[in-house]
């Protein structure tokens, strides 16, 4: 009666090895793809938007949205919530989501050297030399960034971070199922009392980082018997204002007994402790080619806590709107190459979502007409007053907000 969480290198016959272990040991899979649905479900996110957690790459908007730590914060609850069975089976980048008080969860490991993997990618018939290359190197750039973030470990094999690592060069998928399943049948795996109540802190812990990053909050959470523990990672210059906000969101969670807050050791670095104000725009991309003028108007919004990216000219914006996933296109008409009209048509085309607010010193009667015919939000000129454009702003936020309620 144990739990199996399979954490693999892609081309390492992760699949044959997780359909052998299921075959021999009966146990029920979890696919990466059910879990996510449910992470997505409790956190009224995309499952893209869950997946992306996964990523090397962070949005830029990150730090002023904590989307990823939020994403992660569900996963950790829909985890939590799985774990209420036994005999599971569950592989991916999850698995490292499961304390370690939790001991009748068996962590494997599979990995192979780069000459297997390659072999094995070019043996698919699907990629290139390169291809496959690019594709390994992604993978662990990825597997490491996961690792670090919630291990803080910076090698994803590392194998004290498993119970057993299996190397799928030397191992056949039939023979490291036959080694889980007797690991996983060991005495020492068996669910006790004490590992069943590690489960039960663990959905505390879990529910009660839900709630707090529901309120914009990004701190660590553990819990024991009912008593929670919050830790400032950090640095905050009113530190007693934020553990009693904290303390009194934490202490409304069902089944918190007791909240206590501590200093973590990252609290004394340079980065500060933002919270997420859901009222006000985080996700606004400004596109100028005016540099001077774009940095001190991003500087401006960001004192009023509006988080925002810059881009100098039309592509740079178009790749940021398909990597970053901006909610307002603050956008000059004027730029080199793609011109600010176009950038406002592709967009509108492919991710008419985005409320675009035009501010040009050189713009027409008819420019406007077009743009707003295009489907802008509003239609500014330069210069423009910092309150009149925080407005137009705030009224393009609350229209998305309503657009995602709807």
């Amino acid at each position: 009666m144990s739990v199996i969480s399979i954490f693999s290198g892609n081309f390492c016959k992760e699949e044959e090895v997780f359909q052998a272990v299921q075959e021999k040991t009966g146990y029920r899979k979890i696919e990466e793809t059910e879990f996510l649905q449910r992470a997505a479900g409790l956190a009224g996110m995309t499952e893209k938007k869950i997946r992306s957690a996964f990523s090397a790459k962070t949005s830029l908007f990150n730090r002023f949205t904590h989307e990823k730590e939020r994403a992660v914060a569900h996963m950790r609850q829909a985890l939590a919530e799985i774990l209420e069975e036994d005999n599971l089976l569950l592989s991916g980048f999850c698995v490292h989501l499961i304390p370690k008080s939790v001991t009748h969860a068996l962590g494997v490991c599979l990995i192979s050297d780069m000459k297997n993997r390659l072999a094995a990618a070019q043996a698919s018939g699907t990629y290139s030399e390169k291809e496959a290359v690019n594709l390994i190197r992604r993978h662990d750039e990825d597997c490491a960034a996961w690792v670090k973030m919630i291990c803080d470990k910076e090698d994803p094999w590392e194998t004290t971070l498993y119970d057993i690592v299996i190397p799928t060069d030397k191992t056949s998928p039939a023979e490291a199922a036959a080694l889980i399943a007797d690991n996983a049948a060991a005495d020492v795996l068996k669910m006790t009392e004490r590992s069943k109540n590690a489960v039960k802190d663990f959905q505390l812990a879990a529910r009660v980082e839900t709630v707090l990053t529901g309120e914009g909050h990004n701190v660590g959470v553990n819990a024991k018997a009912g008593a929670v523990i919050l830790t400032i990672n950090k640095h905050v210059l009113m530190l007693a204002r934020l553990e009693e906000e904290l303390k009194s969101i934490a202490e409304k969670v069902p089944g918190v007994a007791s909240v206590v807050t501590v200093i973590g050791k990252n609290f004394h670095r340079s980065d500060i402790y933002r919270k997420v104000d859901f009222e006000i725009p985080s996700k606004v991309l400004l596109v100028d080619d005016e540099r001077e003028f774009v940095q001190t108007l991003s500087e401006r919004l960001m004192m009023r806590d509006m988080g925002s990216a810059v881009a100098y000219d039309g592509e740079s914006a178009l790749d940021i709107v398909r990597d970053d996933d901006p909610e307002v296109m603050i956008l000059d008409l004027k730029m080199p190459g793609i011109d600010g009209i176009e950038v406002l048509r592709r967009v509108k085309e492919t991710r008419p979502d985005i409320e675009v607010i035009i501010l040009t010193g050189h713009g027409s009667e008819a420019d406007r007409q077009v743009c707003m015919d295009l489907g802008a939000f509003a239609y500014l000129h330069k210069p423009v007053d910092i309150d009149v454009l925080s407005e137009t702003l705030k009224a393009a936020n609350e229209k998305i907000k309503q657009k995602k309620t709807a």
